[in-house]
């Protein structure tokens, strides 16, 4: 993996998981699911760029 798809990876997952947590602790919804949809986003990311690891060996 890319040391910068990592870190955008990386960046995406917990900026996800700080949105969904500040949504929840407020009680804002669609705070909460634009977190969730933006650490998915990351968590993607992340298994797009194994594979493409996975197959160069």
């Amino acid at each position: 993996m890319s040391a910068d798809e990592k870190a955008k990876a990386k960046g995406e997952q917990v900026k996800g998981t700080v949105k969904k947590e500040a949504g929840r602790a407020v009680g804002n919804e669609s705070k909460t699911a634009e977190g969730r949809a933006e650490k998915s986003k990351g968590d993607l990311r992340a298994a797009k760029e194994k594979a493409k690891d996975a197959f160069k060996d």
